[in-house]
């Protein structure tokens, strides 16, 4: 019986200790691929996504939060469009239909191929999602009276998840469909924010949030890049309006404002920032890393010193959490720490977002098979959505991505919108397309290591004291016998003679 006893306490220590040196891995590797390479797990993330899409997991999360089957798909065709752009850059291959065709003829059929077949793949799922949401269970949660047609929530998501698709196909070889109701959409909504006194649209009736016009105003600069541009005034006028609605506690966009003037209505939070930060650098770069650098100087911390993660409200203020941003840890929101890694990765601040990636893998409880990877154990696919579109995040458009043309064609753009290549303009372009400086240091992992380490070797410490015992001779004492107190007599021994 004590046998099987340590047999047991064994398997428990080797596990344990297992368990800690797939912790100290999931803290060192790379989580994140700040380039055109494929983030580390994404691919099979979008193959349990698919199955579980498939089985009604959009369904399931629309009883968690009201956009839950809207996200689900949206970001998981999101995710798609993004590993299409990479596989296209990670290939050398130009996103114009004439240099595809030419290096074609210059003998890359090869590598061609190779590319088409991921993008095939990548329109195929993205149009899959998309499909979702235009069906009625994708808009059943929206109004149709709303100007634009069930609010800038869902147009803004969906024209911004249009363009992407038509961005992976080559200018020429568009659908005509696809590019006509990406085109009517932007106009929709350009129009209804020219028509209105607030830069800020309602998203369902007597509501509205900066971040859902955030995505849309995005969305038209996207229409500006793939198509004839025609909204650069509309932007403009966005953003003047913006910075006359700052959230006056902390400078940046609020959280949610009055419908009818914008004014801010409640202190700007993590669950909305991390997602403005994903797109406002695709509209001015420069207003953008301003932002950002307020965001994360009062939103990033290492609650416990445990690792980077995000509050909810900023520093020196709390309040409740909420459908959004979920229960709060210490102040932290689990899905706005998840968001902000594509925020940072935009914005260049790889330390950041590697570190954010790195504490996923340890806290995100991931379960990997050769096929599929899944974290919380798979019982949340919409967190799972979020973290995929999150790590393939890059910025689309030139402006944030110092490239010669946007990273889905068309002409570069030297400066903020609406500012012509003037010298001034270019520098505090260029200055807003390299990475902030790092407020992560290299010894993050220090604590977090310790903690692991303690870990894996604490149920060797009774197997290592019985051993050291058992091995170690004890010193024997020998002990003198007595002494005794006369000398021994012998029998028929008597007194010696007198000399």
């Amino acid at each position: 019986m004590l046998t099987l006893v340590r047999r047991a306490y064994r398997l428990v220590a080797v596990l344990t200790t297992l368990c800690a040196l797939i912790g100290v891995a999931r803290l060192v590797v790379p989580a994140t691929d700040t380039g055109n390479g494929e983030p580390p797990g994404v691919r099979r993330q979008l193959t349990f996504l698919r199955a579980a899409l498939d089985a009604g997991a959009g369904t399931e999360a629309q009883q968690l939060f009201p956009e839950g089957y809207f996200f689900s798909h949206v970001l998981y065709g999101l995710s798609w469009v993004e590993l299409g752009m990479r596989a296209s850059a990670r290939e050398g291959t130009a996103r114009t239909g004439a240099t595809r065709e030419g290096a074609a003829r210059t003998g890359a059929a090869g590598r061609r191929t190779a590319v088409e077949e991921e993008r095939d793949t990548a329109l195929r799922e993205a149009r899959w999602a998309l499909a979702r949401l235009d069906s009625p269970a994708g808009q059943a949660p929206f109004s149709a009276d709303l100007t634009p047609p069930y609010g800038v929530f869902y147009q803004g998501w969906t024209t911004w998840l249009r363009g992407g698709i038509l961005a992976l196909q080559p200018a020429d070889r568009r659908d005509p469909g696809e590019v006509q109701r990406f085109a009517v959409d932007a106009v929709a909504l350009g129009a209804a924010f020219d028509d209105s006194a607030s830069p800020y649209l309602p998203a369902y009736p007597g509501q509205a949030w900066p971040v859902d016009s955030t995505v849309a105003v995005a969305a038209l600069r996207l229409h500006d890049t793939l198509l004839p541009p025609r909204f650069a005034g509309t932007v403009q006028h966005w953003l003047t309006g913006v910075r006359q609605r700052l959230d006056p506690a902390t400078g940046l966009l609020p959280h949610r404002v009055d419908p009818v003037d914008g004014a801010p209505a409640e202190v700007a939070r993590a669950t909305s920032q991390s997602v403005i930060h994903r797109f406002l650098v695709e509209i001015d770069p420069v207003f953008a890393r301003e932002q950002y650098l307020r965001f994360r100087d009062r939103y990033v911390a290492t609650p416990l010193g445990l690792g980077p993660a995000v509050r909810e409200y900023p520093d020196g203020t709390a309040g409740p959490g909420d459908v959004d941003s979920g229960p709060l840890l210490l102040g932290v929101s689990l899905s706005a720490t998840v968001v902000t890694i594509g925020a940072a990765q935009v914005q260049g601040d790889t330390t950041l977002a590697g570190a954010l990636a790195n504490y996923g893998e340890l806290a995100g409880l991931p379960v990997d098979t050769p096929w599929t990877k899944r974290y919380a154990f798979g019982l949340v696919p919409v967190g799972d959505a979020f973290l995929a579109w999150s790590k393939t995040a890059r910025p689309w458009l030139a402006a944030a991505s110092g490239s010669t043309a946007g990273a889905v064609g068309g002409p570069p753009t030297v400066g903020p919108v609406g500012v012509g290549p003037t010298a001034g303009a270019d520098r505090r372009t260029s200055k807003a397309r390299q990475g902030p400086p790092p407020t992560v240091g290299w010894w993050w992992r220090l604590p977090l290591l310790g903690l692991l380490l303690l870990a894996g070797t604490l149920p060797w410490l009774p197997e290592l004291l019985v051993r050291s015992r058992r091995r170690r001779p004890f010193p024997v004492l020998r002990v003198p016998p007595p002494t005794p107190a006369h000398p021994p007599t012998v029998a028929g021994a008597g007194p010696g003679p007198l000399s």
